[in-house]
């Protein structure tokens, strides 16, 4: 059909387009199919995803309409805005992370294609070839007005969506960092990491941890490909898509994309396309059919490696979320569960630091509770429940000469290994000055020595070594206690109720009047011994500090509570420190505690004998004769000779090398004591007599016939003591002896 020439171009330019428009409008499918068919050729990628092809045939179709739409528009109608499906097709875009330049690339095309197939139905309208000149230059005007205005508007959209996808990603790596490793627990940091994953990035999370990187870490490479799933988290009930459960061990297959992701240490990124589910994503087939109705697509495998080492695989899976990871999602997964491995990493290492502390805390206190005829013992330790480590708690009981018992707690400062070796030396030097029968000040003196000499020996980032100490010794002769503190809280003592009152019901509890000197490694300050008496039957509670201060609680409540159940103590000891425990520790303590009760015990005067002896050589004979019939009296006949012989010895040593007074002492416990104190402060020594001499050999004969031997000084003189066992068929004690 011809239409007239008009001389009013504009008019008659627009009129006609308005026309071809008309004209094309029944037309509008076949028109978006030459122009996918034209697309498929110059961009196969927009086919590579369903999702993707599905809104490409939207918005072509869309496209068609609004330029055929613009095209019926007369001038000053209001420019056309892009379709919906453009303004999505570039949020989807965003979302894969497609560049925007290919975005726009097929935009271009996509608008060029679609401007020739209109512009060669024009010759079908008219044969003016003058109007169809005018109006191929309008269309493409038009044309690409419309194009870039909607490109603008899509490019909106596309950065928008990367804004806001932006932010999402910003969110869930802040989320991370605050939510991974709040605890130095392997499970549980793991545990951390699916769960921060699956809230708004996948929708299946699993890790799996080596064997090896879970008990020893530091060897480098696992020797063995064999996993353990330690946790896992989906968005559905019961974690359908993993045919695992947490604590199984599995192994992937050699050619697998997860075997080969731990080998290479590279990160993987795979899309699954139908039913093509690989054999290490579905290893059955009943679980096949279940990832395939699940609409499984895309699965992000990450290795885990801290510090060089390969500790396992973290899963990504994507199936509810409709879009599949993309390079950016592999990014974002690869900076999460690299902070999750040093986590993790931490959390064993941390582990492995506290068991072996732990192990040494627990081989270097005492494993059974010493049974001592004048001392009962009960004891607790128990190593910090908080992320601090294990500290250096100690307590310590030993058996003295004289039938006495040393009591010992103390507390070195700081954590781990180190604290836990420097116990270890502390209470070994303890054990050692005890030996040589130091007074409690005394022996604190010696100990803080030690510890300055430890300070000197060990580098700075170490740290300064530092430790408290309580020091008591118990005489069950005289029921009388030595105690010092190095910084140390002072003991609490409980003393048996009165006469007439009910036993244990109103037993007072209090604070030890005990000078609190200062900590040990400070160096030349004094430490000052106390002394009291303690009636039969007494409770001696010494405790380090993390039994009764807390983050939440007052030290002077946690006396008093301390206090409050030591008034009511029961008989057993070992119920006493589990009342304690339950009622000052009712969850994991912050800090190391260690706790040691002991209840007094008098030494019966009939297993006591003692001669007050003049400063004469004749007095050695008396003393001989009161040493055999005391034995006599004791049924320890057996033993008259070779106590004669010790009583001859040291009685002689005494009055020719010593000072009055002298004294001799019996004790009759587990053991013979026999003891010989005077005056002077001057300690023999034991040496091999030459065979022209006519002395030396007294102490060589001591030390031949008892079991044990030593000296003790005191604030007067010294003790020179020795020990025998005691024969086989027990003893016989005479009452008046």
């Amino acid at each position: 059909m011809a239409i007239p020439y008009l001389r009013t171009m504009g008019t008659e330019v627009d009129a006609f387009l308005g026309q071809l428009a008309r004209h094309l409008g029944p037309q509008r499918k076949r028109l978006a199919g030459l122009l996918l068919e034209r697309l498929n050729g110059e961009l196969p990628e927009l086919w590579e995803n369903a999702d993707i092809e599905a809104l490409t045939l939207e918005e072509t179709a869309q496209h068609v309409t609004a330029l055929l739409g613009l095209l019926e528009a007369r001038p000053g109608a209001g420019a056309a805005k892009a379709p919906p499906a453009a303004l999505d097709m570039g949020r989807l875009y965003a979302r894969r992370g497609i560049p925007v330049s290919r975005l726009l690339r097929a935009y271009r095309l996509g608008h060029l294609i679609l401007l020739e197939q209109v512009q060669a139905e024009a010759p079908r309208l008219t044969g003016d070839w003058h109007l169809i000149h005018l109006a191929s230059m309008r269309l493409v005007a038009l044309g690409f007005a419309y194009v870039d205005r909607s490109s603008e508007e899509v490019v909106a959209a596309y950065q928008e969506e990367r804004d806001h996808l932006l932010q999402r990603r910003l969110a869930l790596t802040d989320r991370a960092s605050k939510r991974i490793g709040t605890t130095l627990d392997i499970t549980r940091t793991a545990e951390e990491l699916t769960e921060v994953c699956t809230e708004d990035f996948a929708d299946l999370v699993t890790v799996d941890l080596f064997d090896s990187a879970l008990d020893e870490p530091g060897r480098g490479a696992p020797d063995a490909p064999a996993q353990r799933r330690v946790a896992q988290r989906s968005v559905l009930d019961g974690c359908p898509e993993s045919p695992l459960r947490v604590g199984e061990t599995h192994a992937y297959p050699e050619d697998s994309e997860p075997a080969r992701a731990l080998a290479t240490g590279r990160s993987v990124l795979t899309h699954i396309a139908g039913n093509g589910l690989p054999p290490w994503v579905a290893p059955s087939g009943s679980h096949g059919r279940v990832l395939r109705d699940l609409g499984l697509h895309s699965v992000l495998l990450v290795p885990l490696h801290a510090r060089g080492e390969a500790l396992g695989l973290v899963q990504c899976v994507r199936h509810r979320t409709s879009v599949p990871f993309g390079e950016e999602d592999l990014a974002l997964a690869q900076e999460i569960v690299s902070r999750a491995a040093v986590s993790i990493d931490n959390a064993r290492r941390y582990t492995q630091e506290r068991a072996t502390a732990l192990t040494l805390q627990r081989t270097l206190l005492p494993r059974t509770t010493v049974e001592l005829p004048t001392v009962e013992t009960g004891a607790r330790y128990l190593p910090a429940g908080s992320r601090a480590g294990v500290g250096g708690d100690w307590y310590d009981v030993i058996p003295l000469s004289g039938a006495r018992v040393a009591l010992v707690v103390g507390d070195v400062v700081g954590r781990g290994l180190h604290a836990a070796a420097t116990m270890g030396r502390l209470r070994t030097a303890v054990r050692a000055f005890a030996d040589i029968d130091l007074m409690p000040d005394e022996l604190l003196t010696h100990l803080d020595d030690v510890v300055i000499r430890m300070q000197r020996e060990e580098s700075p980032d170490q740290g300064e070594t530092s430790a408290t100490c309580l020091y008591a010794i118990y005489d069950p002769v005289s029921r009388r206690c030595s105690l010092a503190s190095a910084g140390h809280v002072p003991p609490t003592v409980v003393t048996p109720s009165a006469a007439g009152e009910a036993p244990r019901a109103s037993g007072r509890a209090e604070l030890a009047d005990v000078p609190v000197g200062p900590p040990l490694g400070l160096g030349g300050l004094p430490f000052e011994t106390a002394e009291f008496d303690l009636p039969e039957d007494s409770l001696l509670v010494l405790h380090t500090d993390g039994l009764i201060a807390g983050r939440a609680r007052d030290v002077d409540l946690g006396l008093a509570t301390l206090h409050e159940v030591l008034a009511s103590a029961p008989d057993s000891l070992e119920e006493t420190c589990d009342r304690l425990l339950a009622a000052l520790l009712p969850g994991r303590p912050a800090d190391d505690v260690a706790l040691l009760v002991a209840r007094t015990r008098a030494l019966d005067p009939d297993r006591v004998a003692t001669m007050d002896l003049p400063s004469d050589p004749a007095a050695v004979s008396g003393a001989r004769r009161f040493a055999s019939d005391v034995l006599a009296a004791w049924g320890l006949a057996d033993l008259s000779f070779t106590t004669e012989l010790v009583v001859s010895e040291l009685v002689t040593n005494a009055i020719r090398y010593g000072k009055p007074p002298v004294r001799l002492r019996l004790i009759l416990q587990s053991t013979l004591v026999c003891e010989v104190s005077d005056a002077s402060s001057t300690a023999p020594h034991l040496r091999r007599a030459r065979s022209y001499d006519e002395g030396g050999r007294g102490l060589l004969l001591v030390a031949q016939c008892a079991e044990r031997w030593g000296t003790r000084h005191g604030r007067e003189g010294k003790v020179i003591w020795a020990e025998q066992a005691l024969p086989a068929e027990g003893v016989t004690v005479v009452e008046g002896t």
